[in-house]
């Protein structure tokens, strides 16, 4: 990624016994209605059958073209909608698991501080009709801290460990940057303590001049708070420096999931090895890999039989168009979703 040149290494994770939160078979159905008394027709299958764990302390990447499900699927593990199947088993503090996906908005309510979010677009997610201290401090006034010099006090911590100076509380956000209001929405994010923190595309809509800094930002807060973060992306580029492991979606499945170093450079399935040949390389005596995307992404509404991916692979077989593939373990911690997965020698990038 041009500009980033002091970006950081890749995050370090120590991971727990039990992960923070395990995702089993999500899917996320949306029904195609049709005339007055709205008859479903079929389904758009945003999500289908999505499984990850991300343990406490570390960085998943959720990656994949545009309309692959990514941010259908972070929006599920939040509640901001409402699963058609599957569960989504959260640690609590005191050990015990809950599924997210079964609780009514009334048990959701004591959990909601330990998820936030990060918002793509910063200028969009911040309400510019409110000072830094009404939008920092307003997650802290609903969750009950009521006395004005508290939330004072914490805004201007908060302001303080995303680089932001306390004096700027009184003012709004059209006096800042991209980048400064970015800073706030993070500021935001973890105003609560926040275990797991879902950022979704945070840097993509920032100039490429600071998005190295919300980086190393967030990578520092990782390090400091113990966060956990489920980080939406699209740009291989910036998943290779922040993320420990990487989940590839394609058209609502996942597809291969690794260690970031081995999916790099060892990728198994063939869209993975399509999208790392399109990661732009800083030397021009370097090649890019051979395998190249071809045809359209199919529709979620009307998907291809067998294999999602094999109308647009160069190594698709009559298996690959019948059946679809099973995910499954094919070395320690590299899953894949491929039936060729074990005799194809895809390249990878150092």
């Amino acid at each position: 990624m041009t500009g980033t040149n002091h970006l950081p290494s890749q995050a370090s994770t120590h991971p727990s016994a039990q992960p923070l939160l395990q995702v089993k078979n999500l899917k996320k159905y949306f029904p195609i209605q049709k005339g007055f008394f709205r008859h479903v027709l079929g389904n758009v299958r945003a999500v289908d059958d999505v499984s990850f764990f991300i343990h406490e302390g570390e960085t998943l990447a959720l990656v994949g073209e545009s309309g692959c499900g990514k941010t259908t699927t972070s929006r599920c593990i939040l509640r901001a909608l409402t699963p058609t199947s599957g569960q989504m088993l959260f640690g609590t503090p005191d050990a015990t698991r809950v599924d997210l996906a079964k609780l009514t908005r009334q048990e959701l309510r004591p959990l909601r501080p330990q998820m936030q979010l990060i918002f793509q677009d910063p200028y969009s997610s911040l309400n510019p009709r409110m000072t830094l201290f009404d939008i920092v401090g307003e997650p802290l006034l609903v969750n009950g801290m009521t006395n004005r010099r508290e939330r004072v006090e914490r805004v201007a911590e908060l302001l303080r460990l995303v680089g932001l100076r306390p004096e700027f509380m009184q003012r709004y956000p059209h006096a800042f940057s991209g980048g400064q209001r970015q800073r706030i929405g993070i500021a935001r994010a973890l105003a609560l303590h926040p275990r797991l923190v879902v950022a979704d595309e945070p840097i993509s809509a920032l100039d490429v001049s600071v998005q190295a800094q919300i980086l190393n930002l967030m990578l520092d807060l990782q390090k400091r708070m113990n966060l956990t973060y489920l980080f939406v992306a699209h740009n291989l580029s910036v998943v290779k420096h922040i993320s420990a492991r990487v989940a590839v979606m394609y058209v609502g499945k996942i597809v291969e999931t690794a260690e970031t170093t081995e999916l790099f450079a060892l990728p198994k399935h063939p869209y993975t090895a399509a999208l790392l040949a399109a990661v732009p390389v800083p030397d021009p005596r370097v090649k890019t890999g051979s395998v190249e995307l071809k045809g359209e992404v199919p529709s979620p509404a009307n998907p291809p039989s067998g294999c999602y991916f094999h109308p647009r692979c160069e190594f698709a077989v009559d298996v690959c168009r019948r059946e679809a593939p099973a995910y499954r373990e094919r070395s320690p911690g590299h899953f894949v979703a491929c039936h060729r997965a074990d005799e194809l020698k895809l390249p990878g990038i150092a």
